[in-house]
């Protein structure tokens, strides 16, 4: 994180209403991966292949040239770019959750630790890679870059063994070793963090864990590891949180996107106790909003409808506010209780939302964007609901 941004979080400020900037070139994306750029055809079955994405919710990309990291959530696998690709449908070079290519479908049969049943969030940081594999209730662990097609995780986390996948492993509630449709990861200074969104709670482990069903030492959105509740159990606030998807942090700040309830939760300082609140929320005026849109049909830059994902762009904090199909840009000296963006992308102005502004796709159109990831002024973004990954360059 900028030493601007950093130095935003320090004191609130009140929101601006400036007129939108452009986020990323006008232009559109430099490169993109999967699906067409101007694709007018209906929808047909995506065959599996080694250029081919499904509906991708997760990307990473690890330094400016690379590698990149996507999840092809709905072929069940992870695809792996050694040098970032510059070029439209560039192949992948290895994949992770199957043996090819070519194969696709839940776990490929029995899970153990080369399957994947719905990867989302993903990251890499001090040498590991982290998938969030959602529907086994897991995150899956490689130490390095892996380097094979199927090259089994290292270690899991949330279930005691890779051929396990039940959610809070069969138990009736969670607990400090168990997962409930985890969706989002972060890897950030040897930390490891986890958007446990079926359980309404995010998990943090202070080293990255080495064994398999490791506990987590800190929990968020409940006051301890054995509650699930929504809203922490209270009234919707600055503790408890809805659906939790993606996570950003650094050593001093943490980021939230909380889809459910349309916000992103901002803690100035990085928590270092259970059920910590946050100290204040974008994408609704309180901590106690939790509307789409803030209530409104239209959007504004002040409101958000189930944002999933979540960056640093440069200066800017971006926000993938997924069902407004748009990309939405902070200052850093905005950040604020309610603070209004100042930047956007996907959408010619804040009031306007729709799958690619109600046309088929462009170099410069989102339909449903998920997972963002950004390195210097490159933005990598899973716009999944146009079955392609764009590279796009910051205005």
């Amino acid at each position: 994180m900028s030493a601007a941004l950093q130095a935003s979080l320090a004191t609130e400020r009140p929101s601006s209403p400036d007129a939108a900037d452009a986020l990323l070139r006008p232009s559109g994306a430099r490169v993109i991966l999967g699906g067409q750029a101007n694709s007018r055809l209906p929808a047909m079955p995506i065959a599996p292949a080694a250029d081919t994405l499904f509906g991708p919710r997760g990307v990473c990309l690890a330094s400016r040239d690379g590698p990149l990291f996507v999840s092809d959530t709905g072929h069940h696998r992870v695809l792996i770019w050694h040098r970032r690709p510059d070029d439209d449908r560039a192949p992948a070079d290895i994949v992770l959750g199957h043996r090819d290519f070519a194969s696709e479908g839940r776990n490929g049969g029995a899970p153990h630790a080369g399957t994947l049943n719905v990867p989302t969030g993903i990251a890499f940081g001090s040498n590991v890679l982290a998938v969030a594999d959602a529907w086994n209730h897991r995150v899956l662990l490689w130490r390095g870059v892996p380097r094979r097609c199927g090259q089994p995780a290292d270690i899991v986390l949330g279930q005691a063994d890779f051929d396990s996948t039940l959610a809070n492993r069969g138990q009736p509630g969670p607990r400090a070793d168990s997962l409930n449709w985890c969706y989002g990861v972060t890897i950030c200074d040897g930390r490891l963090i986890v958007a446990d969104t079926g359980n309404r709670r995010v998990l943090m482990w202070n080293e990255l864990p080495q064994g398999n069903g490791t506990p987590a030492d800190l929990v968020l959105g409940q006051a301890d590891f054995a509650t699930r509740d929504e809203g922490g159990g209270a009234p919707h606030g600055a503790v408890g949180m809805r659906w939790p998807h993606a996570v950003m942090a650094n050593k001093d700040a943490l980021f939230v996107t909380d889809a459910g309830a349309s916000r992103v939760m901002v803690w100035r300082r990085f928590p270092t106790s259970n059920g910590a609140p946050c100290d204040f929320v974008l994408g609704q005026a309180d901590v106690a909003g939790c509307d789409h849109n803030r209530g409104q049909w239209a959007p504004t830059g002040a409101g958000m409808n189930m944002p999933y994902g979540i960056a640093q762009l440069g200066e800017r904090l971006v926000v993938a506010d997924t069902a407004n199909s748009r990309l939405i840009g902070f200052q850093p000296e905005s950040l604020a209780m309610g603070a209004a963006a100042t930047a956007l992308s996907g959408q010619h102005d804040f009031t306007l939302k729709g799958d690619n502004r109600w046309h088929a796709a462009a170099r410069d159109s989102v339909n449903w964007p998920y997972g963002i990831s950004c390195c210097d002024n490159l933005a990598v973004v899973a716009d999944s609901g146009n079955d392609r990954v764009l590279l796009w360059e910051a205005a």
